[in-house]
Parts: C-alpha cells; sequence; structure tokens
C-alpha cells in the first residue's frame, strides 16, 4: 500500500500575490485521486509530534519562540510567510506526516509526504518557506528509535539543502549529498558531505549523467539502511526560482532512476516533496503526480 501524508491544514492562505503555490497542496491528491494513481485509503492524516521529536533537531529557544510567536521582524522576512499559530500548527503537523511516514516506508518500501522537504530550516532559525527540517526530524526519530543506523539524504531540490547539511555537519552516521544549481539560492551555501553544484541550463543529459553516475556509487560507499528523497520539481525549464532546465520527462527519469535504485538496494525511502514554482500550476502538479505515478508502479 502506498502510504501519503496529508492533512488540510498544508493548504494554508497566503496574502494575495504571493509567490509560494500553495494550492498545489490541495490540486495534488485531487489530481492522484481522479485518475486513479491513489485510492482515498492511501492517504493517512497526521496529528501533531512529540515535542521531543523535534527537539532532538531544533535549539529549545528557537522552537519555543516559533511555538509562542515570538519571532523577530527578520526572523519572519527570512522564512517569508506571515507567522500565525496556524502556521506553525502546519508546519509541525507537517513533519509528523514525514515521521509516520518513516514507519511505513519500513513497513512498505516507501512512503510520501505531499508537503515537508524543508531543507532551508536550520538547527536554530527558520528561512525561504522553511520552518522546521521534516526529513531531519525523520531521520533522528529514525535513530532514536533504533530503527535505522545509517541514513543517507538524497536532495535533489534546485535549491542546496542548507538547513540539513548545518543539521548534519560532523555526523557520520547521516550522509548528505545534494545536487542543486549553483548559481542559485542559496547564495551563501552550507557544505553537505557531497555537494553536486550545475550550471545554468545543464538539461536533461547533463543531469542525469551525473546522478546516473553518482547516486549507485554513493549507496556502495555508505551502506545506508534508510534514504530521505527530496524530490523538489524546480529543476525543470519553466520554474521561476530555478535554471537548470530539465523538461518533464528529465524530472520523471530522475524520479524514477531514485526510486528504482532504492527499490532494488531493498532500502526504505520516505519522499517528501519540495519546491516547484512554475507559472502554470499545471505543471507543478504534473511533476509532482509522477513522482507519485512511479512510486505506484514500481512498488505496487
Amino acid at each position: 500500500m502506498l502510504k501519503i501524508a496529508y492533512h488540510p491544514i498544508y493548504k494554508h492562505p497566503l496574502p494575495e500575490g504571493h509567490r509560494f503555490p500553495m494550492a498545489k497542496y490541495d490540486l495534488l491528491p485531487k489530481q492522484l485521486l481522479h485518475e486513479g494513481t491513489c485510492e482515498p485509503d492511501d492517504f493517512f492524516t497526521p496529528d501533531r509530534p512529540n515535542d521531543e521529536d523535534i527537539l532532538r533537531v531544533h535549539d529549545h529557544d528557537y522552537y519555543t519562540r516559533l511555538t509562542q510567536l515570538l519571532l523577530n521582524a527578520r526572523e519572519v522576512r527570512r522564512i517569508g510567510f506571515p507567522l500565525s499559530q496556524e502556521l506553525v500548527d502546519r508546519e509541525v503537523i507537517i513533519a509528523q506526516g514525514t515521521i509516520t511516514g518513516c514507519d511505513y516506508a519500513l513497513e512498505h518500501g516507501i512512503a510520501m509526504n505531499i508537503a515537508g522537504g524543508t531543507h532551508h530550516a536550520y538547527t536554530d532559525k527558520g528561512e525561504a518557506f522553511c520552518l522546521l527540517n521534516d526529513q531531519a526530524i525523520g531521520a533522528r526519530y529514525l535513530q532514536n528509535k533504533e530503527k535505522a543506523k545509517k541514513i543517507l539524504v538524497v536532495d535533489l531540490d534546485v535549491h542546496q539543502g542548507n538547513g540539513t547539511a548545518e543539521i548534519f555537519a560532523n555526523d557520520p552516521s547521516v550522509f548528505t549529498f545534494s545536487m542543486h544549481g549553483r548559481n542559485n539560492y542559496p547564495f551563501k551555501k552550507e557544505q553537505s558531505d557531497l555537494d553536486i553544484a550545475l550550471e545554468d541550463k545543464t538539461g536533461d543529459e547533463g543531469y542525469l549523467e551525473r546522478l546516473y553516475e553518482i547516486l549507485p556509487q554513493l549507496i556502495k560507499e555508505q551502506c545506508p539502511d534508510f534514504i530521505f528523497y527530496l524530490c523538489g520539481v524546480d529543476v525543470v525549464a519553466s520554474d521561476k526560482l530555478g535554471k537548470l532546465g530539465l523538461t518533464l520527462e528529465g524530472c520523471r527519469k530522475r524520479d524514477e532512476f531514485v526510486l528504482e535504485t532504492c527499490y532494488k538496494q531493498g532500502i526504505p525511502v520516505q519522499c517528501s516533496m519540495g519546491g516547484g514554482y512554475s507559472p502554470d500550476i499545471k505543471t507543478i502538479i504534473e511533476a509532482h503526480a509522477n513522482t507519485f505515478r512511479l512510486a505506484r508502479n514500481i512498488y505496487f
């Protein structure tokens, strides 16, 4: 069974004209149901996590000020969303979706989160639409419960996973791999265990060639017993915030290779959707939906 975290709170109201495409969190599950890729029973509704799960990753002072809505104006600007109780509730529920997804991935081989991929959230601050780092929280949950020892983060969002890199710096139990645009946000990047910075307009062939070479070798060297896959679709050519120039088919082949690799190696994988900012919402939905179609076809 393909288990997918979804909660209506994922679609959060934003000021008119805001550049973040919040509508995708409502439209994507509807599309998956409409086309028959998913059934209603595939979706599960996450609740709030235990604070302890979040505090294994995030600084106590930051988390306290976040939940009490006490961040200062500069911190809120860095995040990019107006701060509210509903926004904070949304973030912690997304994190629980990933935590629960970890257990489903251990059971079924794979699990998905309609949202998540909040890889710009640091130990002690949020930025770029990310308040809490859901996959980092999931990784620490697995380790605390002794359900995984060596974890590999495969971050293929167009933006470097700077928060994830900072959280797991000098921690050999979690290997962070980020393949992203060199000339893109964040302009001051952190150091992942492996960073592959690609030039503008790399395109399908150059992108896939690097991925096909790197991922199997990484798995061979690191021997992870769990993988987190951040499958942002802001790599496509139409994306307003990405410059790598992939086609929708190239993005689909990327996901196909990652998921087939995890499946063939027998390594559980939790997938969070990450970014996607194409002007036409239909492009975003199609690119994300491909990931779920592939998961269904490969695993079930």
